[in-house]
């Protein structure tokens, strides 16, 4: 292990204030290589309506929380946030989707995306989901402190800290804020996406169904994979 690859992981344990994670980075490191490795085994090329569109839930009036039984008539779009589509973006979606796909393998989480810090074409900034495995989720969470009060996607991708939910349910009595996508989720790790610099570009969000899910193993997979996601980003 270089003294670069080890001082990359430490400072971004110490961004995202996963202090419980200093302890684990001989294994961040490993699952680093194994997600480069794994970016180099792309599949088949994805159609681009596959690529660039999802099926997105209904939102309830004010757009507070997701109605997880009822899809939306049109599918969400990514054409539009990410202006185009082009070889470039269709490239990164492919690699996104190929990390996404290896994180789920890897952690068996019911739910895992990626999502970049952009503007929406109202201009406001949002999150976006790029790229995710589950069932379907909502596309954009606005990036705003009032919106944060009641999400965790906002909470990081505001803050750069991560956080990692054992028992939704307790969090949410405690007054923890949390975005309902699925009622059967009880555990939920979220950490930052940072540039070199640290700004804060995105997160990775990943969500299982059983209290106590994202042991220390699994948030250090997802830890190797907010460290590759960065480069594979659309350009904003």
């Amino acid at each position: 292990m270089s003294q670069a690859t080890i001082d990359r992981i430490r400072n971004y344990l110490l961004r995202a204030e996963l202090t419980e994670l200093q302890a684990h980075v001989p294994q961040i490191e490993a699952a680093l290589h194994g997600f480069i490795q794994a970016l180099g085994d792309l599949p088949a090329r994805l159609s681009d309506e596959a690529l660039y569109t999802y099926s997105v839930p209904m939102l309830s009036e004010g757009g507070s929380c997701s109605l997880i039984e009822e899809l939306s008539p049109v599918p969400y779009d990514l054409t539009s946030i990410l202006a185009g589509r082009n070889e470039a973006n269709q490239r990164k979606l492919l690699l996104l989707n190929q990390l996404v796909e290896h994180a789920t393998q890897l952690t068996g989480a019911d739910w895992l995306g990626i999502y970049q810090s952009r503007r929406n074409a109202g201009g406001e900034p949002v999150l976006v989901k790029l790229a995710y495995r589950g069932r379907p989720s909502r596309a954009e969470f606005p990036l705003n402190a009032e919106f944060a009060k009641g999400s965790t996607n906002s909470t990081v991708g505001l803050s750069g800290l991560g956080t990692v939910i054992a028992d939704v349910a307790a969090y949410t009595a405690a007054g923890g804020g949390f975005y309902v996508c699925d009622d059967a989720v009880q555990s939920e790790t979220c950490i930052p996406l940072f540039d070199e610099a640290g700004k804060i570009l995105g997160i990775v969000d990943a969500e299982a169904a059983p209290k106590g899910f994202f042991n220390i193993e699994r948030q250090a997979n997802l830890v190797a994979m907010a460290l590759v996601a960065p480069a594979l980003l659309p350009q904003v």
